[in-house]
């Protein structure tokens, strides 16, 4: 079958359409023919070599597919050949066939695409985890997302205005439009404001009680002065580095803060399988009404994935970038 490949670790210019072996759908997998898949920051950091999959997953690129079930092993039940399908699979993505466990499979919604489908996953799982999963975000509350126009942040706000908190994020000013869009009640333009000086006059010096964080070093110590008494902070990622010079963790004492760090590729299939359908349960029908939507920047065939990828280095989307097979 036709597959991305990546020829050696290094830069976009590694990926090219070459051929793999089909996978085989196991006990309780399905054999999904790929009609799209959405890009993701850890496809970057595989490519580059500097993010191994999880051990069994395939080698090839890719987190998020939807398309059509081809076939089926043992065990499956939730769905039959024909099913028009997306979900969050370990690797493998980027190819004509792929296999994903038939629990974390999921039914297209009518009203929506293929590569609205492929859009989903990743970001809206890690959003929804983090957001209610792992901060128990509640009504009235309100939440700091960095990097609110991205795939996570653009479900991020959606998913936190679902539960009624107040939104601030952080994104270019370029990107603040889709950010209100989607319903921020606030967006701090990162490159010519200080978000932690914005946030204390927003707040009359009382602070955020969740901040969602991608960023990680660069931005921890005025996280810390921008959390409310109780906050909490999630780090996802540590895109500006990971060490911290100088900091007084008496700060974290004093206010009782929680920091958590949390990933999702390298959770277990149990794990995973109980937060997809907490998911779907909180957010089918929302997709089907139009209360959720995935954000999509812009969609490129998957023989320009190499300008897709640059396209994504380069800070230019805001929401998801997808590749449609064609």
């Amino acid at each position: 079958m036709k597959a991305i490949i990546v020829q050696s670790p290094g830069g976009a210019e590694q990926l090219k359409l070459g051929k793999t072996e089909e996978p085989i759908p196991k006990k309780n997998e399905l054999l999904v023919k790929v009609e799209a898949m959405a890009l993701n920051r850890a496809d970057i950091l595989q490519r580059q070599g500097k993010y191994p999959p999880p051990k069994g997953a395939s080698k090839t690129l890719g987190l998020e597919i939807s398309g059509t079930v081809s076939g089926a092993g043992h065990g499956v039940t939730k769905h039959k050949i024909g099913d028009k399908v997306f979900g969050l699979v370990p690797g493998g993505g980027y190819a004509e066939f792929c296999v994903i466990n038939g629990s974390m499979a999921n039914k297209i919604p009518g009203n929506l695409s293929f590569e609205q489908a492929a859009a989903i996953p990743e970001v809206f799982l890690t959003a929804y985890q983090s957001l209610i999963s792992i901060a128990k975000l509640k009504k009235g509350e309100r939440v700091l997302i960095h990097a609110g126009a991205s795939g996570v942040g653009t479900a991020a706000i959606q998913i936190a205005k679902e539960i009624g908190a107040e939104v601030f994020v952080t994104a270019s000013k370029e990107k603040h439009k889709i950010c209100f869009e989607l319903g921020a009640d606030e967006a701090i333009d990162y490159k010519s404001e200080n978000f932690y000086e914005k946030v204390s006059n927003l707040t009359n010096n009382n602070g955020v009680d969740v901040i969602i964080d991608f960023i990680s070093a660069p931005y921890f110590k005025d996280n810390i002065k921008s959390l409310a008494v109780d906050g909490r902070l999630i780090i996802l990622a540590s895109l500006g580095g990971g060490k911290i010079d100088d900091f007084d963790l008496r700060q974290i004492l004093t206010k009782r803060l929680s920091i958590i760090g949390s990933t999702l590729r390298a959770r277990s299939l149990e794990y995973q399988i109980n937060l997809n359908k907490e998911f779907i349960n909180f957010a089918y029908e929302k997709f089907e009404s139009g209360k959720l939507r995935p954000v999509i920047d812009k969609i490129f065939n998957w023989k320009e994935v190499a300008i897709a990828h640059q396209y994504m280095e380069a800070n230019k989307n805001a929401g998801k970038i997808v590749l449609k097979i064609g």
